[in-house]
């Protein structure tokens, strides 16, 4: 408490001093009878200098800052296309520096060099047609090259994928990623919300007949638990306790009637699509120089898929699909080496302020040579395996 005075104090001090300071220059320019707006030959030389020693710091400051952070900006680019988008910003960046240094440079070298001197007049001219062409013609092009090449990189990154792509799906939850691979068939299981439960192993809500059936069961059940609490002589609730759980049996009797309807009209040939599919919860793994087409779910909010050494990042939204693709080019093990890190490895954060643990979702993601990848793929279980039907 007693240094916050201090420190207050010191303060106070400094403003009055500084007052103080301004009423003695104000008097001493009366005493020499000058006004205060009379700026000597002299002052203004000064003042040229220091600007010029101004500009040399300046950029000084700029070229250090940035040979000893700006490398670190983003880390190296682990992925076919970000190699193009790194190349695509340095690109941008080289203008922007090129016209930053050349701007700023005539704006202190011309504060310098004309500076008001004694008989000096300045010269107007309102308009000049080469001048007015030249910034008019030099930024377009530059911006139309710009332009052109950032669109031709987008198209790329956006385009549809190859055939020979491999499909994975993510799932974002508050507060976790959940990866689904394809299978042999490469064709992801269709899913339905209305399946989406963990006690029938079923956290993605893929639909089969098995987890459909599964699901009609559990909510009966729940149903009957329910029903049993409402009818019961030796259970008494509020009139709100009771009225919501009048509306939960409500709703489940719903969703089991929507289900027991999607089973009578069921495509079993469909569930093969499916049954292969493998749900992962711990590390992502890719293969090497393998493209992947990732299609992204969210369960609550809004989450957003971040890869941010694959330069790749997407929006998953409740209720809809989204898409996104890239090839890893770097394997962990050679990124590891790279770096000189045993630790290292590549993440999947979620780059949206989802909730309070927003900062805990994230997802390790190990990229692997052939060999690794397939050795692992295939000592994970399919999702027919899981729910019991082969």
């Amino acid at each position: 408490m007693e240094s916050k005075f201090i420190i207050l104090i010191v303060i106070v001090l400094g403003i009055v001093a500084i007052s103080q300071l301004a009423r003695v220059y104000e008097l001493a320019a009366k005493l020499r009878g000058k006004k205060e707006e009379d700026i000597s030959e002299s002052d203004n030389r000064l003042n040229a200098r220091l600007m010029f020693l101004f500009m040399v710091v300046f950029f000084a400051s700029v070229i250090y800052f940035m040979n000893e952070y700006g490398k670190g900006l983003q880390p190296e680019a682990a992925s076919e296309h970000g190699v193009y988008q790194d190349w695509l910003m340095g690109l941008n960046m080289a203008i922007i520096l090129i016209v930053f240094f050349i701007t700023n440079f005539l704006l202190f070298f011309f504060a310098s060099k004309y500076y008001k001197r004694k008989g000096s007049k300045a010269y107007f001219f309102p308009h000049d047609n080469k001048l007015e062409l030249i910034w008019t013609v030099v930024p377009s092009i530059v911006l139309a090259v710009i332009i052109i090449l950032g669109l031709k990189t987008w198209n790329d990154v956006t385009s549809a994928p190859s055939d020979e792509a491999e499909r994975v799906e993510l799932y974002s939850k508050q507060f976790s990623w959940t990866a689904r691979y394809s299978g042999a068939d490469n064709v992801l299981g269709d899913f339905n919300y209305k399946l989406v439960n963990d006690d029938v192993n079923n956290p993605l809500g893929i639909v089969t007949r098995a987890t459909m059936e599964n699901q009609v069961v559990y909510l009966k059940a729940k149903i009957a638990d329910e029903k049993a609490k409402l009818n019961s002589d030796s259970l008494i609730f509020a009139d709100e306790v009771e009225y919501k759980m009048h509306k939960k049996v409500e709703r489940l009797s719903r969703v089991v009637r929507r289900l027991e309807e999607e089973l009578a009209s069921h495509n079993d040939s469909l569930d093969i699509a499916a049954l292969d599919d493998k749900i992962v919860r711990g590390d992502l793994h890719l293969k090497v120089n393998q493209e992947y087409e990732f299609q992204f779910r969210a369960e609550d909010v809004i989450h957003s898929a971040y890869f941010p050494h694959f330069r790749a990042q997407m929006n998953t939204v409740p209720g809809m699909k989204t898409r996104f693709k890239f090839k890893p080019t770097i394997t962990t093990k050679e990124m590891r080496e790279r770096l000189g890190d045993d630790d290292f490895s590549y993440v999947l954060f979620c780059n949206k302020i989802c909730g309070a643990s927003h900062s805990n979702m994230y997802m390790l993601i190990q990229v692997d040579d052939e060999a690794t990848y397939d050795t692992w793929l295939s000592e994970q279980p399919t999702f027919g395996e899981t729910v019991g039907v082969k």
